[in-house]
């Protein structure tokens, strides 16, 4: 790969860092606990870490509620110790990604200490006051992700502030060009630190309706579902005002790349296909001047079955800008595991797809020995969102418990008491004990990503949809004349593979079965949940 192209081709590795590695006692992970653990990443053979914030924060919502841009918490480290995981991480030949908030700031950053105490203060205009409406109540109806309305009164002022969260979020002002200019000062504050990109956190949030119109309702919405879904998200997500915010700040990153290594912005984008794939910013003379990699979040939200996967891989392939890279993603630290969803055999399939369908993928810490959500106890519940919004099955703890390390006392994530529960399984399943076992998810992983690097074909190979049935998945990777294909059993029976998709003299060069390898003789019956990557042999 070459040093201007490694986020297209490469696979990034999100750390939450809270709970990856604990290095001094405290039971919440740390940068010392990131730098300790980062032979780990080398093994399983990514090419780049996402570490989720690590900014100074009253963690209000544990690190995304930020009071000091340019600057480490006291519980993660130090810009000191940053620095020394920047250069570790390098030295070992990985890059390393941060968060980027742009959206909110927490309410004790001192821009919104400045903004909130006079009307005519410097800072004012830098968050969205609004007078209350005639009846003295919110500016509009516009809801908080968390719960409630998207505004708080501040008495002292006599105006509501708008938070898109909670309201120690108070949400910036970016139709403000200070507001900008301070922002695009955050990143090259960390870029010069030698960061080699960032995860843009709600980045079609940023903007919102100039006229504070009201969303209008949710035709869609199902009583039971979260309040939040009543209402539309017309006007304070997505609106055309963002795109140009998007290209300003892909100018900013690629100020500090070069011939040696390009910086990447990643969105964070739930959004409808067409409006994802805008983010890409093709302009009129035909360059992607949006961030490089808007998130895809499609294999977390579609359900599980081969027909389905097939039509969105398909759409997505077709609705992609010309010289857009794709990307893939099954789990982040807001959804629920891949194994918790589909289970644990499935699990081992949705692995193979990643990695071998076209484009830039996305390992979610724990995910590679098959880690599963931790039933949280009510009176142990962290996270402000199942907080606000109790028994809706909302919370986001259960996917963020401890990295399960080894048998050790607290899986080998902490010598003190850890910050949220370990998984009932963690003596068993780990990555000291998946390590030894030729047939683990650990292996598993391992075995695909070093195929993926070895094969150009699925790296940077074409893609082909092959017709297979409705419970099959199979598609082709191409590159430079090596043809290799993929197929995978999403069924409950054993399908037989058409001979017709087999390349002459098969061989598996992959397969979820660690049981089943080299050559094959036809016909090839794959068991149920079984996939498999099949090729010539011939690197």
């Amino acid at each position: 790969m070459s040093a201007d192209d490694w986020w297209k081709y490469g696979i990034v590795y999100q750390v939450y860092p809270r709970s990856f590695q604990d290095s001094n006692g405290d039971g919440i992970g740390d940068i010392d606990g990131i730098r300790a653990r980062l032979d780990h990443l080398v093994a399983l053979g990514v090419d780049a870490v996402w570490i989720s914030p690590i900014y100074p924060s009253p963690m209000a919502d544990f690190g995304y509620d930020i009071s000091d841009f340019c600057d480490i918490d006291p519980r993660f480290g130090t810009l000191d110790d940053f620095d020394a995981l920047v250069r570790e991480a390098h030295a070992k030949g990985l890059r390393l990604i941060l968060d980027f908030v742009p959206n909110h700031t927490s309410d004790r950053h001192p821009w919104f200490v400045h903004s909130r105490r006079a009307r005519t203060d410097a800072r004012r205009d830098w968050y969205i006051w609004r007078d209350p409406a005639p009846d003295g109540g919110p500016p509009n109806n516009w809801l908080g992700n968390f719960g409630g309305p998207a505004w708080s009164f501040d008495e002292a002022t006599g105006q509501y502030y708008a938070h898109s969260f909670l309201k120690k979020q108070p949400d910036l002002n970016w139709r403000n060009p200070e507001v900008r200019a301070a922002m695009y000062e955050v990143l090259r504050f960390w870029l010069r630190r030698g960061v080699d990109g960032f995860r843009v956190d709600v980045l079609s949030q940023i903007v919102k309706d100039a006229q504070f119109r009201d969303n209008p309702p949710n035709p869609d919405f199902v009583e039971g579902q979260d309040p939040f879904l009543r209402l539309t998200m017309l006007y304070n997500t997505d609106l055309p005002e963002v795109q140009p915010i998007v290209a300003e700040m892909r100018r900013v990153v690629d100020e500090f790349s070069d011939a040696r290594s390009s910086r990447v912005l990643i969105g964070e984008l739930y959004l409808p296909l067409a409006r994802l794939v805008a983010y890409y910013g093709l302009n009129a003379r035909g360059v992607l001047e949006g961030v490089q990699l808007p998130f895809n979040f499609q294999l977390i939200a579609t359900e599980w079955q081969a027909a389905l996967i097939d039509r969105l891989v398909r759409d997505y392939e077709a609705a992609l800008p010309p010289g857009a890279a794709p990307n893939w993603v099954l789990g982040n630290h807001d959804r629920s595991r891949i194994a918790s969803r589909v289970g644990p055999r499935m699990a081992r399939l949705a692995a193979m797809l990643l990695l071998t369908l076209r484009g830039t993928p996305t390992l979610y810490y724990g995910d590679e020995i098959g880690m599963t959500d931790v039933p949280i106890p009510a009176d142990e519940v962290q996270d402000p969102f199942e907080k606000n919004k109790p028994g809706m099955g909302l919370g986001r703890d259960p996917e963020r418990t401890p990295m399960q390390w080894s048998a050790a006392p607290h899986a080998g994530f902490t010598t003190g008491s850890p910050w949220l529960r370990l998984a009932s399984d963690w003596r068993t399943c780990n990555v000291e004990a998946q390590s030894r076992d030729a047939g683990s998810m650990l292996a598993l992983y391992r075995r695909l990503i070093a195929l993926r690097r070895a094969r150009p074909a699925l790296h940077r190979g074409s893609y082909e949809a092959l017709e297979a049935g409705s419970e099959v998945l199979a598609y082709a990777r191409e590159s430079d004349g090596q043809r290799l294909v993929v197929v995978l059993n999403f069924g409950g029976t054993p399908a037989p593979v058409q001979p017709s998709l087999l390349p002459r003299q098969p061989v598996v060069l992959a397969s979820t079965d660690p049981a089943r390898a080299g050559s094959i003789e036809e016909p090839l019956v794959l068991a149920p949940c079984e996939g498999v990557v099949i090729g010539t042999g011939q690197a």
